[in-house]
């Protein structure tokens, strides 16, 4: 029937397929290979400067990057762009009472 893996490396199997994508650039193709005349834009939030990430962040990021692998698979030619919030308004409004700049 199936051969059974005595010795699965999982981690190093990650890190051969990393390799591999880097090597290839497949993520870079799997933008250019995708038409222009289809584009989908996500505009990912910087992180938070305020508190220890937390496991909160890693699933956060989990969830948007299956968004644009999701769309890439659909055919669209998914653009990856940092865009922005008002997490930090909080702190540079007290660095500007802080400092007398406000």
């Amino acid at each position: 029937m199936y051969s059974e893996f005595k010795q699965l490396e999982l981690a190093k199997i990650g890190q051969e397929i990393l390799d591999f994508w880097k090597k290839e650039n497949i993520f870079e193709k799997s933008i250019s290979s995708r038409p222009k005349s289809n584009p989908f834009t996500f505009y990912e939030g910087p992180p938070s400067a305020n508190g220890m990430p937390g496991i909160h962040h890693v699933m956060a990021r989990a969830i948007k990057d299956i968004f644009c692998r999701y769309k890439t698979l659909k055919g669209y030619q998914v653009k990856r762009k940092g865009g922005w919030d008002t997490h930090g308004l909080p702190i540079e409004l007290a660095v500007e009472k802080k400092t007398g700049y406000y």
